[in-house]
């Protein structure tokens, strides 16, 4: 048998009965994907670990708390031997051979009619890998071929084209804060499967570089306003990309919910009929200062953290955020488009009994080659933004969080 290769196949067990003997760490492993699968799943074992245990509990599977005995495979369609008998064991594949049912045996596979792959998922997707026969076989080559396929096929590095027609629509994808590491996997692949990108001057810009050539780029500051405002000419760009059936990603920086309008182009969308999918991004408020070595929680010193929008000046009549509550507050502060407002926003704080030497960190370009900060307090800010020349994008960070940790430029 060994000379010859496994033939695979996908196994479909929903309601069908799995026999699992033994209750260790291999049990551990493989019972989540049985039960994802929907098995009627009876374990065999005097003992169990804690999470077998749980999963018990929780009446995913069912436990009969004691050894194997000849019969327990009856009726089942697929088994899993692994117990720390090997007696045992080889009783238990010997039912398994005389009955026909299905079996993996994990600690002699030569003996087993069945191998379980490494397998990993993506998007509706399973990618399982086998080694060609028993001989010379290979756990973690197999894992490893398993691993970069499935991270291929996550990141976008590994484009699948599909053949089947694809419902067009909007994928509003957070970028992140500019790294283009720091995108999210399912934002990577959408921007691969992409036929046009609508991108923020603030989206990882580097990600556009690798896109296929046939996928038509769009810089979103750029889009010719005409009558309508700059939001609601972005608006219209996707829904007449949309539908015109294609499939469009608006790659925005940061998160789409975070002072990102995302809720606006889902709500146009939506009133044009056009289906969208929202991909959430890292955050900058948070991102931005941890990559210039500032927590914006301390244990001691800050137990909460406040994010505002601050291109809006507090004195003016549009102005939604109450400042003076802010100035009480005893945690930090991140303030976002805030660099040419940052003087009147310091004295508006201080006018309110902030300590005017409160600590406060200008981080510009953050996780970006050119990251640089910028420290100050808040009676010193607004000069120092002058003499440093700090210019948009920057995270302000205030509150003694700054002073925590070693100072940090990239």
């Amino acid at each position: 048998m060994a000379e010859h290769p496994a033939y695979p196949v996908g196994l479909r067990l929903t309601g069908r009965r799995v026999v699992v003997l033994g209750g260790g760490q291999v049990a551990q492993r493989r019972l989540p994907a049985l039960i994802a699968a929907g098995a009627d799943i009876h374990l065999v074992s005097p003992e169990a670990t804690p999470s077998v245990e749980a999963m018990a509990d929780a009446g995913e599977i069912t436990w009969t708390r004691r050894p194997y005995a000849d019969g327990d495979l009856a009726d089942a369609w697929y088994a899993l031997i692994a117990t720390s008998d090997p007696e045992a064991n080889t009783r238990a594949s010997a039912e398994a051979e005389r009955d026909r049912v299905w079996c993996v045996r994990s600690d002699d596979a030569d003996r087993a009619t069945a191998w379980t792959p490494a397998t990993g998922h993506s998007e509706g997707v399973t990618v399982a890998v086998l080694t060609t026969n028993a001989k010379g076989r290979d756990p973690r080559h197999t894992a490893a071929i398993r691993d970069a396929v499935v991270a291929g096929l996550r990141d976008g590095t590994l484009v699948a084209p599909h053949h089947r027609t694809r419902t067009p629509g909007v994928a509003l994808v957070g970028g992140g804060p500019g790294d283009p590491d720091l995108i999210t996997v399912r934002g990577r692949r959408l921007l691969a499967e992409a036929d046009v990108v609508i991108a923020d001057r603030l989206g990882p810009r580097d990600l556009l570089a690798e896109l296929p050539p046939h996928v038509e780029v769009i810089d979103a500051a750029k889009i010719p306003y005409g009558r309508y405002m700059a939001q609601e000419a972005i608006n219209n760009a996707l829904i007449e990309h949309a539908k015109q059936g294609r499939s469009v990603v608006r790659l925005k920086g940061g998160d789409p919910y975070v002072f990102g309008r995302g809720m606006e182009e889902l709500q146009a969308l939506a009133d044009a009929g056009i289906p969208c999918t929202v991909v959430p991004g890292i955050s900058s408020s948070i991102s931005v200062p941890g990559a210039a070595g500032i927590p914006v929680t301390h244990r001691g010193v800050a137990h909460e953290f406040t994010v505002v929008s601050g291109h809006v000046a507090p004195d003016d009549e549009r102005s939604l955020v109450d400042w003076a509550a802010l100035a009480r507050l005893t945690g930090t502060l991140v303030i976002l488009m805030g660099v040419d407002k940052i003087g009147k926003i310091a004295e508006t704080l201080i006018a309110h009994g902030k300590p005017a030497g409160t600590p406060v960190a200008l981080v510009q370009e953050g996780t970006t080659a050119t990251q640089r900060r910028v420290d100050a307090t808040l009676a010193t800010v607004a000069e120092a933004v002058r003499a440093e020349d700090v210019k948009p994008p920057a995270v302000i960070v205030i509150g003694e969080v700054v002073t925590v940790g070693p100072r940090t430029s990239a």
